[in-house]
């Protein structure tokens, strides 16, 4: 998939975010979300942050897929997923 930077107000907590998209006149839908992961919510805060993010994302919905993680906090790590079907659009 070819990318394309789209600028999203700043805004805090959980986004879901819709996009419609024409690519050589055929539409197509796509839907993001972005959640905010907490370290406190690890079940080991005492152990290393990429295992913590590993197990929370293994219980994430599977009709969601990784997109992209953003810039961790202390409090929290924020990560984008897609929608895995994209829908046309007519």
């Amino acid at each position: 998939m070819t990318h394309i930077a789209i600028p999203i107000p700043t805004t805090p907590g959980k986004q879901d975010i819709r996009i419609e998209v024409t690519i050589n006149n055929q539409k197509q839908a796509l839907h993001y979300k972005v959640e905010l992961f907490y370290w406190d919510d690890c079940q080991n805060p005492q152990g290393h942050r990429a295992d913590c993010l590993s197990e929370m994302l293994s219980h994430h919905d599977p009709n969601w897929a990784l997109y992209y993680i953003g810039a961790p906090t202390e409090k929290f790590v924020p990560i984008t997923f897609v929608e895995k079907s994209n829908s046309r659009v007519k």
